[in-house]
């Protein structure tokens, strides 16, 4: 364990040239870590630079409280304002309220410090003044901090600053932030407010632009860095496979989250309430402090009786705990009064309880933001408590059937099906190297050809019944197979025009009893009726599908296909007819092909007319038949639905990287909306 520190005293310093300063109050004898020190200065060089709202990322147990109430200590009241002397943090829940006040009576006992919380009511007149956002949207309670007398801001778990209910209290302290109520003209301000915003995940996973509160973040170090200087306490990882099918549960579009209602159908079950107390029984059972992340109430309840069942003093809070009993509840599990707490939507944020030794995280998200606040609850370090390390443990679909869950393996880029039994963390980080060499070598120059750059890429899609390649015939692979016109029709679908005699089609076929997949042939041949009689008599020009064959293959269907056709269909010299190498295809098509072509691609929103009329002139009689036959036999539909589909995926995907980007943070100007 690393036990460097250093004292950090702040002497006077010349009064910066801008509306705040930090220079002239003594801070006292403060241990600070280096990683900390590093912080202030970047905090403090910002706002001599001219930046007024700033963002600080730094992890679960790394001191965020210690530092910003450091950094209100080196924040003096601008020149001009000389009577700015007051600051206010706003937190998001009653417990970050109190250790923050608590927090700062400790650091600097001659200050005057405030909670501003339900019953609990400040002055607005205190050195220091903690107030929840839920209590700051009264606006009796809000009116009483009075701009002028304020010298900065702090956000706590600032990622939810840019939600409309904080955005209405920071714009009464900044001009340049927006509030969710258009009309309200911005407030004049004698002089301008420092916003400093402290989260462990500073991002947003729903898309809001955190840019419209604050204009950059200055600091930024990974919970992963931490635990490897060993600011965080050591940790190991087992990541458990379930069969955890993930892939018809609902997702929040407003968050990009799971529906809570809609995981805990496939979470909370007796099977896997079972698996995870076994999980814990077999992996953890000598851990002293474990906390546990569900779903809902609901899941939260059914785990713990499914604990007590097993023998084990497991209790549980969530939302609708009193505040009372949530506080007895949390003090007994510090104390180590009992193993096992099960909690939901209560600790993820705020809970500064060092003793945890185990997480175990029963609830799936998308978000890795949310992932990494809940295994941070544990990277506290606690040597008091003999705490050594902690086991994180997570479960993982078996099949991994859902793109974009956060997970242990995820978040060292290893595959989900790989097993991860109580590893440190150089373990994992040493697997994800070698998982990476690997695919470095398998995309080495040494396996490619030398192929040079292209001009331009042109992608052919073969189910297009109109992409004129190989005449239309949609079907290249079927060239090699037979010496006759069959054409695709999408879906593995093929059919050979048999020249006014009918048809063949080739499909496959799936049959629960036998898992191979088999190809099936028919022949459907024409009534003994011209066209247009058939026409007139409106009836299927069509007599009776027949079944030809079956097959386990595509080869055999289509040899066996191609001798029906010569003895039973075109027997002699008519079957020269649906040779590809047929004298009549390289003739230009005549204006009824070109017509029936012409209106069904004038439908494709992708080609304007004059364009399609270019191509279908140039049109032979075989591929005007190819098209045609094609068509007839669904190939349109099949590839516009296949084309939407294709389309859909794609913007998934889109919205997916965007989704994960959003969650990447680095240092520099925030985006904003």
């Amino acid at each position: 364990m690393k036990c460097f520190s250093k004292t950090l005293r702040f002497g006077v310093r010349e009064p910066l040239l801008r509306l705040y300063s930090t220079a002239a109050q003594l801070a006292p004898a403060i241990s600070l870590r280096p990683y900390q020190e590093s912080c202030l200065e970047a905090c403090t060089d910002a706002l001599k630079s001219g930046v007024s709202r700033i963002g600080v990322s730094l992890p679960t147990g790394s001191g965020k409280t210690t530092v910003f109430i450091t950094l209100l200590s080196l924040v003096q009241p601008p020149p001009r304002h000389p009577n700015a002397k007051r600051s206010l943090v706003i937190v998001n829940s009653v417990e970050l309220a109190n250790q923050t006040a608590d927090q700062t009576k400790r650091l600097f006992p001659e200050w005057t410090v405030e909670i501003e919380q339900g019953s609990q009511r400040a002055s607005g007149l205190a050195d220091l003044t903690v107030a929840t956002y839920q209590t700051l949207l009264q606006p009796s309670r809000l009116t009483k901090f009075d701009p002028g007398a304020l010298k900065a801001i702090i956000v706590d778990e600032a990622h939810h600053a840019a939600a409309p209910s904080y955005r209405h209290i920071l714009s009464r302290f900044h001009s340049s932030i927006a509030g969710p109520d258009k009309e309200l003209a911005p407030p004049v301000l004698p002089h301008t407010i420092p916003i400093f915003g402290f989260s462990a995940t500073f991002s947003r996973h729903d898309g809001l632009a955190l840019g419209s509160v604050f204009e950059r973040i200055v600091y930024h170090r990974d919970f992963l860095e931490m635990i490897k200087d060993q600011w965080l306490c050591n940790v190991r990882f087992t990541s458990i496979r379930a069969n955890i099918d993930l892939s018809n549960v609902t997702v929040n579009s407003r968050t990009g989250d799971f529906n809570a209602t809609s995981i805990a159908q496939v979470v909370n079950t007796a099977s896997i309430n079972k698996l995870v107390v076994q999980t814990w029984l077999d992996r953890a059972v000598k851990r002293r402090s474990t906390l546990i992340f569900c779903v809902n109430v609901a899941h939260v309840r059914d785990l713990t009786t499914t604990f007590r069942e097993a023998g084990v003093d497991a209790r549980y809070l969530h939302a609708g705990t009193l505040a009372g009993e949530r506080k007895a509840l949390i003090a007994d599990f510090k104390a180590g009064v009992f193993p096992v707490l099960v909690n939901c939507a209560i600790l993820t944020e705020g809970a500064d309880i060092p003793n945890i030794d185990c997480v175990v995280v029963a609830k799936p998200t998308r978000s890795r933001n949310i992932f990494a606040q809940m295994i941070g609850r544990g990277m506290r370090l606690s040597p008091d408590t003999g705490k050594e390390d902690c086991h994180i443990i997570d479960f993982v679909d078996t099949l991994d059937r859902v793109a974009g869950v956060a997970s242990v393996p995820h978040l060292f880029g290893l595959d989900p099906s790989e097993v991860i039994d109580d590893q440190t963390l150089e373990e994992l980080e040493e697997r994800s190297k070698k998982a990476i060499d690997s695919d470095e070598r398998k995309m080495s120059p040494d396996t490619v050809d030398n192929v040079p750059d292209p001009t331009s890429v042109t992608y052919i899609d073969y189910d297009d019944p109109f992409a004129l390649i190989h005449e239309s015939s949609g079907t290249p692979h079927v060239l090699q197979l037979s010496q006759y016109q069959w054409v695709g029709c999408g879906g593995d679908i093929h059919v050979l025009d048999c020249l006014g005699k009918g048809f063949m089609k080739i499909e496959p076929t799936y049959d629960e009893n036998q898992p191979e997949l088999r190809y099936k042939a028919t022949y459907t041949p024409t009534v003994n009726l011209p066209a247009h009689v058939t026409r007139s008599m409106k009836i299927s020009p069509f007599q009776r599908t027949k079944n030809v064959l079956e097959a386990t293959n595509l080869h055999d269907a289509v040899k066996g296909c191609d001798m029906y056709v010569r003895s039973q269909v075109l027997p002699g010299g008519s079957v020269i007819g649906i040779l590809r190498t047929a004298q009549w295809r390289r003739q230009p098509a005549t204006a009824n092909q070109k017509a029936f072509v012409l209106k069904r691609w004038e439908k494709r929103l992708a080609m304007d007319s004059s364009s399609a009329q270019h191509d279908v002139s140039r049109l032979t009689k075989g591929e005007a038949a190819n098209i045609i036959t094609r068509i007839r036999h669904g190939a349109q539909a099949r590839y516009e639905k296949k084309a939407k589909e294709e389309k859909k995926a794609t913007a998934a995907l889109l919205k997916e990287q965007l989704r994960a980007a959003r969650e990447h943070v680095t240092v520099g100007p925030l985006r904003t909306p």
